[in-house]
């Protein structure tokens, strides 16, 4: 049976983060430190140490182990670090998120807007300026980072095998302005030039297409699993039954081939770039 994401609602201010923020404070007081002085022993500003005591601001995994060292928790709040990490992601995407940077295997069909993967920092930033409804610039910040944190993926030791195809739609459309697009279609190349990653470009002038269906990712772990995934306007699953996963690696397949190779979708790219 297929496996629905219901993850906790990990939003800023709200669950987990709450948790985390009251145990910070509560063991920040036992120690006898004000924020400003609890905040020049760990490098941060009294008014960041506020926002992460309240919610407001998601602490990066460095500082959760500093503060518990520091404070002599014990453990308590370094326990809580991949339960916060999970906070950076929208909670449609905070399950699928944990699978795909343990993934081994990884292959996207996209149709919408570059994978984020393989966005450059203001491409990224102008898509999720592009949400609607429309998020809190914090907000924006912490999506922002974490989507480029997930990207250390493409370095990862072992090497992954990554793969992308991209509707040349997505590549036409010039999300943020021309100077952005320019930047994306550069990183683009230059990420393709890696070993372990393909790009490849569905053409607009195929008559036959597998992909109608709409975008989709598979990932294959260390144990063997091979695991889909599928989202849209916010509403998300992870599938694991075989049969729908087999049936979506068949519409990969067909898609790859349909696709231009990744040394004709670099040509697109270059010729792109040329023209504009």
């Amino acid at each position: 049976m297929d496996d629905e994401v219901q993850q906790p609602e990990y939003e800023v201010g709200t669950g987990m983060l709450c948790v985390f923020g009251r145990q910070l404070r509560l063991f920040r007081e036992r120690a006898g430190l004000d924020r400003a002085g609890f905040g020049s022993l760990t490098g941060y500003s009294a008014s960041t140490i506020a926002s992460f005591e309240q919610a407001r601001r998601i602490p990066p995994p460095k500082f959760i182990d500093q503060a518990d060292e520091l404070l002599e928790a014990g453990g308590v709040l370094s326990a809580s670090k991949e339960e916060v990490a999970r906070a950076q992601y929208p909670a449609f995407f905070q399950g699928a998120a944990k699978l795909e940077a343990e993934a081994v295997v990884l292959h996207v069909y996209a149709t919408q807007a570059v994978p984020g993967l393989l966005q450059t920092e203001d491409y990224a930033r102008a898509v999720f300026a592009m949400w609607r409804p429309q998020l809190e610039e914090e907000v924006i910040e912490q999506r922002l980072a974490a989507r480029l944190a997930r990207q250390a993926i493409i370095e990862r030791r072992p090497v992954p095998h990554l793969s992308f195809v991209i509707e040349e739609a997505v590549l036409l459309r010039p999300l943020g302005g021309g100077a952005v697009w320019r930047g994306q279609l550069e990183q683009l190349l230059l990420i393709e030039e890696k070993r372990n990653v393909e790009v490849q470009v569905m053409p607009l002038s195929r008559r036959e297409h597998a992909g109608l269906a709409g975008p989709f990712t598979l990932m294959e772990m260390k144990d063997g699993r091979r695991i889909a995934y599928a989202e849209v306007q916010g509403d998300s699953r992870v599938h694991t039954e075989r049969q729908k996963v087999r049936e979506l690696e068949c519409t990969y397949g067909s898609l790859r081939a349909q696709a231009h190779t990744p040394a004709e979708s670099r040509a697109l790219i270059e010729k792109l770039l040329g023209e504009r």
